[in-house]
């Protein structure tokens, strides 16, 4: 086989190899869109690129009279005192029955992907991921999680398909 012949195989194979998709990434069952309403402390993700270098990044959900979710996303850049960033996408629920599925807009007419994929039974801490699981969020009440619940939801992330090496601690401090 020719070095030429060798080169196009192994694109071939990297390209099928990409091409390999994951199951699509369940939901949680049920999500009661009154007790998930509210401001959740952002304790770690793989942040878009308007996130990086966040401190104190904070998602507020307020559910609105047409169904839609108003969101806030806040954060300080680059530090505790940098320069405060506010966001305002809408998130639209897909599907009602679980009301876990959400597409996020932050400019018309595109929506993100959107999943609530773990939410324990007291509502202090969810997961927030995609299906192309580029990016991930783990979210919680408070802002700071014990080690233990941070290392369970860091293991959980990773099974559901996730690279963690791309996971960062978002710093708190409150």
């Amino acid at each position: 086989m020719t070095l030429r012949n060798r080169l196009l195989t192994a694109s071939c194979a990297l390209a099928l190899g990409g091409c390999a998709s994951q199951p699509p990434m369940e939901t949680v069952e049920y999500v009661d869109l009154e007790r998930f309403m509210g401001d959740w402390y952002v304790i770690a993700n793989i942040p878009t690129f308007i996130e990086k270098g966040a401190h104190n990044a904070i998602e507020t959900y307020r559910l609105d009279e047409d169904g839609t979710i108003a969101t806030t996303f806040t954060f300080r850049k680059g530090g505790f005192d940098g320069q405060k960033k506010e966001y305002r996408p809408r998130g639209f629920v897909e599907d009602e029955q679980s009301n876990a599925l959400w597409g996020m807009q932050f400019v018309w007419p595109f929506k993100g992907d959107y999943r609530i994929i773990y939410l324990n039974e007291d509502y202090s801490t969810t997961i927030i991921g995609r299906n192309k699981r580029d990016y991930v969020w783990l979210m919680a009440r408070e802002p700071q999680m014990p080690a233990a619940e941070y290392q369970k939801a860091v293991d959980f992330i990773q099974g559901v398909g996730y690279d963690i090496e791309n996971l960062q601690r978002v710093p708190q401090q409150w």
